[in-house]
């Protein structure tokens, strides 16, 4: 079948592998769709400290690179291992994954305890090895696999994986319903935090953000305001605490990972406010612990998912969480052969034209 794997970096290539078989207690699935994430894109540039090397492999999954990548997806039930619950996964069904790879020791506190993403030699499918969605199959154990909700599309399913990290971290933080809510950085984590808080009551949501084509999303899903931070005049924590009646926000949430948001945050969180850091760092950022400690600021973060699948699953089913809309956050659509050209360089270099790029192995590749 035909995989992207990944070598290294600005070394991910399109090769020629086995088609997996199902083993027991897995199921075989037919990838629909898989999302570039911007730890794709990291390790474009370097490997990634989950990863294995071309000399060391991963402690967990025991795999070298090169390695299958992708672990935003989605896709159809098409083979049954084994003692498979066929009940809840059956042959046909549209599913998703929930990708971590931990070590599931007993003598592992984490893992015992089902913190599965607080584990130290904590990877994902699609970085540390067993397949990922960049591929036309992929075999799982089953009790990562999750049924999408009928009448939420493949596509949309594979927004699945983003939004999990999304609602970990909202429900990691203080967040209660009423609350203002600005949001640093409108890339796919930004707007779908912005939808997350909006579906659990914000009272207002700010978002800032310097590209063009990432505000209007924002708006379309539901701001109350969004602020280019690059604009002359522009004051993203003054504008939020006149938007707040005084006060600041109740919780920010950086999605970008700088200095200028973190430093933004402090600033425009409301004494003994949240702030929650959601983005993956490359530097070691200078922290304002005056502001912390004189406003008496929770800082905290949070790591990939905690168990959340059921339960935002659940909440899509029901309504409580709705996806419409969610498709206005995916900017293109490319086969597999596209992927570097098309997909990791485009997200690079070109943020005010797109937010969120599909892959299909079904698509075929464009002239």
């Amino acid at each position: 079948m035909r995989a992207i794997r990944y070598y290294g970096p600005e070394d991910m290539r399109l090769d020629h592998i086995p088609e997996p078989t199902p083993g027991e207690g897995q199921v075989k699935i037919k990838i629909a769709w898989t999302g570039i994430c911007g730890s794709d894109l990291h390790s474009w540039h370097e490997i990634l400290p989950v990863s294995p090397t071309m000399t060391e492999p991963h402690p967990v999954t025991h795999e070298k690179l090169p390695v299958v990548m992708g672990h935003e997806f989605s896709g159809t039930i098409v083979d049954i291992g084994q003692n498979v619950d066929t009940s809840r996964l059956a042959m046909g069904g549209q599913v998703v994954v929930e990708p971590i790879i931990s070590c599931m020791l007993a003598t592992c506190p984490f893992c015992s305890a089902g913190t599965r993403n607080l584990c130290r030699n904590l990877t994902f499918i699609g970085i540390g090895g067993r397949g990922g969605g960049l591929a036309e199959y992929i075999c799982v154990d089953q009790q990562f696999v999750f049924p999408l909700p009928s009448h939420v599309p493949l596509e949309i399913g594979a927004m699945m994986e983003p939004l999990s990290i999304v609602w970990h971290a909202v429900k990691r933080s203080a967040f209660k319903k009423g609350d203002a809510v600005l949001i640093l950085g409108g890339g796919p984590i930004g707007l779908l935090a912005l939808r997350v808080v909006k579906a659990f009551g914000a009272s207002w949501i700010g978002l800032s953000e310097p590209a063009q084509k990432r505000r209007e999303l924002a708006s379309q899903n539901g701001a109350n305001a969004v602020f280019d931070p690059t604009a002359k005049g522009v004051d993203v924590p003054a504008e939020t605490i006149k938007a707040t009646s005084g006060r600041g926000a109740d919780v920010v949430f950086d999605c970008a990972g700088a200095q200028i948001t973190m430093d933004t945050a402090f600033l425009a969180v409301r004494p003994r406010g949240y702030i929650m850091n959601i983005a993956f760092w490359g530097t070691r950022p200078q922290l304002d612990i005056a502001s912390l400690t004189f406003k008496e600021v929770t800082f905290s973060s949070s790591a990939g998912c905690d168990r959340v699948h059921a339960d935002m699953m659940n909440a899509i089913a029901d309504g409580t969480f709705p996806v419409d809309g969610m498709e206005s956050l995916i900017t293109r659509r490319i086969p597999l052969e596209d992927l570097v050209e098309k997909g990791i360089k485009a997200l690079l270099h070109e943020k005010d034209e797109h937010v969120k790029i599909l892959v299909s192995p079904s698509l075929k590749p464009t002239a």
